[in-house]
């Protein structure tokens, strides 16, 4: 079960990643993107993962040492625990950058190898994503950000 979970919690976020860096244009991509519950299947299969051992993960965050750590992600589940915690948070961060981007008008020939980074090493492509937001010359007067959705919210404008 624990494998089939591991093998999961990827395949539940590639849609998302695809649609963010493939078709980031695409009117239902941004209506998709903007809601936060896009992070929700890798949410949920860490929680069902976490509790099958849920006091070590407790007892390693807690009280971090770096022994209890190295035993705990040693395991078949604790492993699995930490990709699926993994996932989640590199997507809702590629989730971010995306909205960003486009409320920024920025390009996506400019964001997304950014959000392929961060699907790899996702503080390195956030990173790499602060440095590109400031660079001018790479925004797109043709397709300014959507007015459809506010970023920061995920909602129209007149819904606040």
């Amino acid at each position: 079960m624990t494998q089939v979970l591991f093998t999961l919690t990827f395949a539940v976020a590639v849609p998302f990643w695809a649609l963010m860096i493939i078709l980031p244009r695409w009117r239902w991509t941004e209506r998709i993107i903007a809601s936060p519950l896009i992070v929700a299947g890798p949410v949920v299969i860490y929680i069902v993962l976490l509790v099958k051992i849920f006091p070590q993960v407790w007892q390693a965050v807690s009280a971090p040492d770096l022994p209890v750590l190295q035993a705990l992600f040693a395991t078949p589940v604790g492993a699995a625990v930490v990709w699926a915690h993994l996932i989640a948070f590199d997507l809702f961060v590629g989730r971010w950058i995306y909205l960003d981007g486009r409320r920024l008008g920025l390009s996506p020939l400019l964001v997304g190898p950014v959000l392929v980074l961060t699907i790899f090493l996702a503080p390195v492509g956030f990173a790499a994503y602060l440095g590109a937001r400031s660079i001018g010359p790479l925004r797109t007067d043709r397709h300014p950000a959507s007015p459809l959705l506010d970023a920061s919210t995920g909602q129209h404008p007149t819904t606040r």
